[in-house]
């Protein structure tokens, strides 16, 4: 069974505890101690992605820059002429053109032929990172 919950949540030895005005008395009789309970977040993965991305040296109020960019098949031509209209010369960091999971399922390979032609020369002349059809989906690639 789902349930909603609007609060986040700790897993803390093999139960789930909601993060509400009750959890520190609740992650307490776990055996957890006021430090951990404050301290968990920092041992996320979010957590640790967030935080090599944040600019501004403070943990509580992010400042993100982000070390690449990426677009599917289904979006990468707006953006490639919206950003050629304003004047672009050269994609300003690395910029994966990819491709939509829903994208690759069509009989026969793709729906989307001639915009992978646009995106490959759209990564050469402005030195983007073109993946192929068939090789990785958006979410592939950039998670690896």
């Amino acid at each position: 069974m789902i349930s909603c919950s609007k609060t986040g949540m700790y897993y803390a030895r093999g139960q789930w505890v909601a993060a509400d005005a009750e959890a520190p008395a609740k992650l307490k009789a776990l055996g957890f101690d006021d430090s951990q309970v404050e301290n968990a977040k920092t041992g996320t993965i979010a957590w640790d992605i967030l935080q090599s991305h944040n600019q501004s040296g403070d943990s509580e109020n992010l400042k993100i820059k982000f070390d690449a960019m990426a677009s599917h098949d289904i979006t990468f031509v707006g953006i490639v002429q919206t950003a050629r209209a304003s004047g672009l010369e050269k994609f300003p960091m690395p910029y994966v053109l990819t491709n939509c999971h829903n994208s690759l399922c069509a009989v026969g390979g793709t729906i989307n032929e001639d915009d992978h032609l646009f995106g490959l020369s759209a990564a050469k002349k402005y030195g983007g990172i073109f993946v192929p059809p068939h090789m990785a989906v958006i979410h592939q690639y950039m998670r690896e």
